[in-house]
């Protein structure tokens, strides 16, 4: 994927037919696109806490593959999109180095479930990523995001890699595109709402 689709909406206030905020957090290995995501599809400036990757972090964050970062997110990164005329959803972005993690726990808290973003040049380092999901027992749905060196896998492939059950939603985006990461999010929304139902009818 050369390019992508930065057409996110103008910022602007929300509409006075919402009746329905749903929280997202969007959760991923150190570098997956996190912060990127919510910025292309939030339609408010996005909130982010980055600090500049100094030489501090040299055998802590591993870079390789990411030549190119220069900053991380160290508490959260937050955005708005409004999904239709009554349901807005507000998307928080967790850090995803280890050191972090226990910032999950605040940001966690009302969520409707989670976005995990996966990269598939570092497909491992989303494996432990995975096993704290599963701790917090929260609806959650894969996103392979796209870089222009990624490495392409079947479907069958990564969801056996990454031991995910078969009810569990998997996309592929480009994190830079506003409504690739939107029908992600959508996808991780009827989830969500699908297994909502089940348990009223149980």
């Amino acid at each position: 994927m050369d390019s992508a689709d930065n057409s996110a909406p103008e910022p602007r206030y929300l509409a006075s037919t919402v009746d329905q905020a749903l929280k997202i957090l969007v959760v991923g290995a150190f570098g997956v696109g996190k912060t990127t995501l919510v910025g292309s599809v939030s339609e408010i400036d996005p909130l982010r806490t980055e600090e500049t990757i100094t030489q501090a972090s040299s055998g802590v964050d591993d870079l390789s593959g990411l030549t190119t970062k220069t900053s991380t997110t160290v508490a959260m990164d937050f955005g708005r999109i409004t999904l239709n005329s009554r349901m807005v959803l507000y998307l928080f972005g967790a850090p995803g180095q280890r050191r972090f993690w226990d910032l999950w726990e605040g940001l966690v808290i009302g969520a409707i479930g989670l976005l995990v973003l996966v990269d598939t040049r570092r497909l491992e380092d989303s494996f432990e990523i995975l096993d704290q999901l599963d701790l917090r027992g929260l609806p959650f749905a894969v996103a392979i995001n796209y870089f222009p060196d990624s490495v392409r896998y079947d479907d069958a492939d990564l969801r056996d890699a990454l031991d995910l059950l078969p009810e569990t939603p998997l996309v592929h985006l480009d994190a830079r595109s506003h409504d690739s990461s939107t029908q992600a999010l959508i996808a991780l929304v009827e989830y969500a709402a699908r297994l909502k139902a089940q348990e009223k009818v149980a």
